[in-house]
């Protein structure tokens, strides 16, 4: 397993893309913005992880990020978050962000599991103006609102 900087056509990743997100219209409007992370099983793309930066000094944000659903629970996300924090460093980043679904169980424990901690959440983010399926649920928790994480990067 390796990763890699991916330089090439972003729309072959939208599979991945979809994974992450459920909203076509969101994931048009950042899929050709900042960095794009790939992780790869020999030549097989098997993750992807999108970094930005926010415009405020030393704050990046982990936009996308998933990894192949049958390749999933094999260390591949974590891998994925690691290069993106070892990048973000590297650009003397000193806050990494990330917002997922308060319904999103699994992705609230796996990010705190990396470190990131609650910061913020916004009411009502996924609607069908957004570009979300309404009444749509996540293991029978109404997608409804977002929350934001963040990992302090400095010691």
């Amino acid at each position: 397993m390796r990763i890699d900087r991916y330089d090439e056509d972003r729309n072959l990743l939208l599979p991945l893309l979809a994974l992450a997100d459920d909203s076509e219209t969101q994931i048009a409007t950042y899929i050709s913005r900042g960095e794009m992370l790939v992780a790869r099983d020999g030549d097989l793309i098997v993750g992807h992880l999108q970094l930005l930066e926010t415009g405020d000094a030393g704050v990046f944000e982990l936009k996308s990020m998933a990894v192949d659903e049958a390749r999933q629970r094999e260390g591949i996300g974590y891998c994925l978050v690691k290069a993106a924090i070892a990048r973000c460093r590297l650009r003397n980043g000193r806050r990494l962000m990330v917002s997922t679904a308060t319904a999103d169980t699994g992705n609230l424990r796996f990010y705190q599991r990396q470190g990131f901690r609650m910061s913020r959440i916004v009411r009502d983010a996924f609607t069908r103006s957004n570009g979300y399926q309404e009444g749509a649920t996540i293991d029978g928790i109404p997608l409804r609102d977002q929350v934001f994480l963040e990992l302090e990067l400095t010691d």
